[in-house]
């Protein structure tokens, strides 16, 4: 899911993911994208040398946003290539033939588009996802939105019904960039729900059940949850709240 600038790293890092069956490989079979960032889509340049055209999943706004505003997809056309699959809003299940006994699930949500997107100022359905992602076997889902400004019903009841969600940590406080000089913007200007505050991330989390596993992700340089002998850190840890790790690994 998606494909950030460090993917390489992440692919040196981890054996499993180089199976090594050929001199170009990896064990990506699929990507999907949630939105058409470039945290979410650079590492797309890294992998241009596969040798055949990536199977990439994404709606048609963020199809939009890479062909046009920010074209990587033009770009891969001289390598690898791409093949796209279309991402509907109509909240049906698809699967990803590289992942069996996987159904997938797209939710739009409140959020930002890319600052080259068309869309930035006035954004519409299918600008950013979240996705529900279900063991087939179990029915066991995880829900997975790394950008969200506002939590409506839909993510909210597929929040409540998974057995671990990951979702935006991205700031701490809506000022957190003003404060700290790096930018006149807020967190929600931006499409990013801050973790502390009235109506904050850690107020939704604290609703779930007392099962759900609750994992912060897609963290700014600029959060104190980075720093695990900070008081933010250890109110996590008290409100049973996880900060994602480089190979987390996460079983349903």
């Amino acid at each position: 899911m998606n494909a950030s600038p460090d993917v390489l790293a992440q692919l040196q890092a981890n054996p499993d993911l180089q199976p090594g069956r050929a001199i170009r490989d990896s064990a990506i079979g699929a990507i999907i994208l949630v939105d058409g960032q470039v945290d979410h889509t650079t590492g797309l340049y890294m992998l241009r040398e596969s040798v055949r055209p990536w199977p990439i999943w994404c709606t048609d706004s963020t199809f939009a946003d890479l062909t046009r505003g920010n074209p990587v997809f033009g770009v891969l056309g001289y390598f690898c290539g791409v093949d796209r699959r279309r991402i509907d809003l109509d909240e049906a299940c698809f699967r990803v033939d590289a992942v069996p006994g996987v159904r997938w699930r797209a939710l739009p949500v409140a959020s930002k588009p890319a600052p080259y997107s068309p869309n930035r100022d006035s954004p519409i359905a299918g600008d950013n996802l979240a996705l529900v992602i279900e063991d087939e076997s179990s029915g066991t889902t995880a829900v997975y939105a790394p950008g969200l400004s506002a939590i409506d019903d839909r993510v909210w009841r597929a929040m409540q019904g998974a057995a671990c969600v990951l979702v935006d940590g991205t700031f701490w406080t809506d000022d957190e960039m003003i404060r700290l000089g790096i930018s006149s913007k807020r967190a929600r200007d931006i499409g990013h729900l801050p973790q502390s505050g009235a109506g904050g991330m850690l107020e939704w989390l604290d609703r779930l059940p007392s099962a759900t596993r609750r994992i912060l992700i897609h963290i700014n340089n600029t959060n104190p949850i980075l720093n695990e002998a900070s008081a933010e850190s250890a109110e996590l840890s008290r409100r049973g709240v996880e900060v994602a790790w480089d190979g987390m690994e996460i079983v349903l």
